[in-house]
């Protein structure tokens, strides 16, 4: 295995510091109208708040690696209960000649074994959260800003599945 290259912070062409230098990734696993969320350690930055597994993606991995390393680091999932079906992407990058940071969410459809086995230090807490009660949690400010946009695309999956 590569050595672990992506933990860091960067400022980013948008004006902000963001974790992972070589950009993000987290898992949005969804099954029966709900979301797997995780409630991120108080220590953590945007620490207390609600969100999905996810962190710093390393060199060598593909957006879906990093996605599910950092699901099964926090979480203890078995990525043989999740069906990759859609990636999405916020980019920050202003136009195509620069780089900038990116955060990628892998949405993947769970099996019903899907449940948390080992949770690490930076999750107080996962459960599964139905569509509409999402808000009502205090999220993580960009998984809050990423929400509305990501429902979207699940409701259309779900709606050819």
């Amino acid at each position: 295995m590569s050595a672990r290259d992506g933990d860091g912070w960067i400022e980013c062409t948008c004006g902000s510091k963001h974790w992972g230098l070589h950009g993000a990734a987290g898992l949005l696993a969804v099954r029966d109208g709900a979301i797997f969320l995780q409630h991120r350690a108080p220590w953590v930055h945007n620490g207390d708040t609600w969100g999905i597994p996810g962190g710093a993606r390393d060199s060598h991995e593909s957006v879906i690696e990093g996605a599910m390393r950092e699901a099964i680091e926090e979480t203890g999932i078995d990525a043989e209960d999740l069906t990759v079906v859609h990636t999405f992407t916020d980019d920050h990058s202003i136009d195509s000649d620069m780089s900038g940071w990116s955060y990628s969410t892998v949405i993947a459809i769970a099996n019903s074994d899907l449940d948390e086995r080992n949770l690490n230090d930076e999750s107080s807490e996962v459960r599964w959260v139905k569509f509409g009660d999402v808000t009502r949690l205090p999220l993580h400010p960009s998984f809050a800003m990423s929400w509305p946009e990501l429902r979207l695309i699940i409701e259309e999956l779900e709606s050819f599945a």
